[in-house]
């Protein structure tokens, strides 16, 4: 078996994750197969402090249950300044859970994940789901938005190694 790379776009609403494994047999032309990928979500009416939770709780258990070997994470990007902030807390749960696993992640810039993917840093989110798409052999573009950010952060990863 390969390298096993867990990809997360943190958030707190939803944390997209996308699971793969590098170097294995029945990895596509990109050199990694998909084994799973999804979402953390929390709802927008919940305290933020529950669903800060929520995301250190659920992280444990992808943790757990996948045994990354690698960890990357899509640097925290600016947007505007409310959302900045729950962002950011949300990460800082993030880079918790992945010390207390004693995982220390490689980070990307939104930039160099597009670069990876598609040869273009400025590229928009559509060129970024089919290139995600292709590279792993899928039948369509992973679903929901933040789910396909989580495999093209591990897939970043994978490339960069």
């Amino acid at each position: 078996m390969g390298q096993r790379i867990l990809g997360l776009d943190p958030g707190l609403a939803i944390l997209g994750f996308g699971v793969i494994d590098g170097g294995d047999t029945t990895a596509t032309a990109a050199g990694a197969a998909v084994v799973d990928f999804g979402i953390v979500e929390t709802p927008a009416n919940t305290p933020v402090g529950d669903r800060l939770c929520t995301l250190h709780d659920d992280l444990h258990s992808l943790i757990q249950q996948f045994q990354p070997d690698l960890v990357a994470l899509e640097k925290l990007f600016f947007y505007r300044m409310g959302n900045t902030i729950l962002v950011a807390q949300a990460r800082g749960v993030v880079m918790l859970v992945l010390a207390q696993h004693r995982l220390t992640p490689v980070e990307f810039t939104p930039a160099q994940i597009k670069q990876a993917l598609t040869g273009y840093g400025n590229a928009d989110k559509s060129m970024v789901q089919e290139s995600v798409m292709r590279e792993l052999g899928l039948p369509k573009i992973p679903k929901p938005d933040d789910a396909a950010d989580g495999l093209a952060v591990a897939l970043t990863a994978w490339f960069q190694r």
